[in-house]
């Protein structure tokens, strides 16, 4: 019975410690995001780095909601910005996101809520293209709080993210 009982704690300690990035593995696929300057990271050279697989493999959320660029309410998939900071055990203050075209945008890390913004990889049950405003794009459920209906959130919803680094 002891030694059941001294598993079970073992169980538990382990899956209370984050997961470093060192055991994201590597990806497989086109690197669609790269994760800097954050304390664990490490699947290359100090930096995490994630296909769309991988990304999927965080736990992907759905919702919709209408935005500024698109016409009507949009559905939306994506990994939770909270869980790529959980995963990654991201501190600091600020991460700065920026675009294929090198376009950046500081986003506080107050704003990696649950409930709250998601890297989308998918808009209405498709990959994005880059001419779409893929591959990644951060969206913010701005149909579900006033708060996101801003323009200060609006300009951190960067289309075609490709990396994001831990700034402060």
């Amino acid at each position: 019975m002891l030694h059941i009982a001294l598993k079970t704690i073992a169980i538990c300690l382990l899956a209370a410690q984050p997961l470093a990035a060192e055991n994201l593995g590597q990806p497989s696929g086109e690197v669609v995001l790269t994760v800097s300057g954050a304390p664990q990271t490490g699947n290359a050279g100090g930096a995490a780095q994630f296909d769309l697989a991988m990304l999927e493999g965080l736990g992907a959320v759905e919702f919709e909601t209408s935005t500024i660029w698109t016409q009507g309410v949009q559905h939306f998939e994506g990994v939770p910005l909270d869980q790529l900071v959980d995963r990654l055990d991201i501190t600091g203050t600020t991460l700065r996101a920026t675009a294929i075209n090198d376009y950046a945008v500081d986003i506080p890390l107050s704003d990696a809520v649950e409930g709250g913004p998601i890297i989308a990889y998918k808009l209405n049950g498709e990959e994005m293209s880059v001419r779409d405003k893929g591959p990644l794009w951060i969206v913010y459920p701005y149909d579900s709080k006033t708060e996101y209906q801003s323009e200060v959130v609006y300009s951190r919803s960067i289309w075609q993210l490709d990396r994001i680094e831990v700034i402060e």
